[in-house]
Order: C-alpha cells, then structure tokens, then sequence
C-alpha cells in the first residue's frame, strides 16, 4: 500500500533535455522521412521534381547530421538523447531513404527487395554496435578515432549514382545493366552496390578514421 510519498524518482523531461544540435539531427531525420514521401508522391504522379527533390533532401541530411556534431563540441553541450536520436536519424536518412529511391526507380524485383532490406538492416546494426561499442573504442579524450565499418553516411555514394541514371533516363525497365529472371523473382545487377554497401558497414576489420 502506498504511503503517498514520492519515490524519489525525477521525471524526464524530453524537451527540456533537448540541445541545439539535437534539433540539427531532427532536421537530419526530416529530411529522409521528406525525401521517402517525394518518392512515393513521384510513383503516383510520375512528376520528375519529386524525385530530384528526394534526391537532393539527402545531401542536406548529411549537412545537418555534420553540423549537429560539430554543434555539440561547440557548445560543449551533449544530451542524453544525443547518440541514440542520431543513430535513428541516420537509419531514416541513409538507410531506408536511399533504398526506398532505389525501389522508386524500378529495383522492385524479389530479389532487389531483399538485398535491399539487407542493406537497411546491415545500416541499424551498424549503427547499433558503434553505440555499444564508443565508449569502449574511445581514446583518453573520449574521442573515437576510427569507425569499424564503413559509416551509413556513405550510402549517399549510392544515391549520387542513382541520380546520375535517373537524369540520363536509365530507370524503370531501362534501369543499368539490364535485369534477369533468376527462379521467381527478378534481379536488377545494379541492387548489388546495396548489398557491398551494406556489407562494408558492417564489416569488423574495415576501419575507417574518423574525423
């Protein structure tokens, strides 16, 4: 039976937990959620600036998600929501966005879907062992000086070519490289750079310095 008396536990408060660059990050995670409605508003009105505005939603994520860091050092003020709202950010704008352009653009056979949702998945994993694993990788100055695997920001590499076949007119049925019947399914060759990509993030003896 309760006493009435408080338990001694603070409420959080989320908002009030918020720094500057957390607001940065959430434009990050703005961007990519913007940039998977243009594609899918491009696949019902088949308008092109859909698709070049999703395009170009991705590299400004990956301006905001640069300065947030550098934001956070400025101030020297980092929020407990900080690490985890940027891995989340970052798993909509270079993980789900990038392969949701991808299927957009014709990549929709069943084996394109799968490699696709490997590569996601390969992303949340990826980012899931760096925030276990900072603290421990980190020098005396709490910095991280390199990332295991490639970082999910690199799968705007991926988008760029996109873009290049999209403005050239390669997509749909006449998407690179051509595509094969292999059993039930379809498989477009050019998915195979989701499945490197998503295998080079995940990838325990690649490492990559940080800056």
């Amino acid at each position: 039976m309760s006493d009435g008396k408080p338990n001694g536990k603070k409420h959080f408060s989320m908002v009030r937990s918020f720094a500057l660059a957390d607001f940065l990050t959430l434009g990050n995670a703005a961007c990519g959620t913007a940039a998977i409605f243009f594609c899918l508003n491009y696949l019902d009105e088949k308008h092109a600036y859909f698709l070049w505005l999703a395009f170009a939603l991705l590299p400004a994520a990956l301006v905001l998600d640069f300065f947030d860091g550098y934001v956070a050092r400025w101030r020297r003020k980092h929020s407990p929501l900080g690490a985890d709202l940027d891995s989340l950010a970052d798993i909509v704008s270079f993980g789900v966005a990038p392969a949701v352009i991808a299927y957009t653009l014709g990549m929709r056979g069943g084996w394109d879907v799968a490699i696709l949702i490997y590569f996601v998945t390969c992303g949340i994993a990826r980012l899931a062992r760096f925030n276990v694993t900072a603290a421990a990788m980190a020098d005396e100055s709490g910095k991280v000086k390199y990332y295991e695997g490639t970082p999910i920001p690199t799968s705007l590499l991926l988008v760029f070519v996109l873009a290049g076949a999209f403005g050239g007119g390669s997509f749909g049925p006449d998407l690179w490289f051509g595509f094969y019947e292999i059993g039930p399914w379809t498989f477009h060759p050019l998915t195979l750079m989701f499945a490197l990509s998503g295998s080079a993030m995940i990838s325990e003896r690649l490492r990559v310095p940080k800056p």
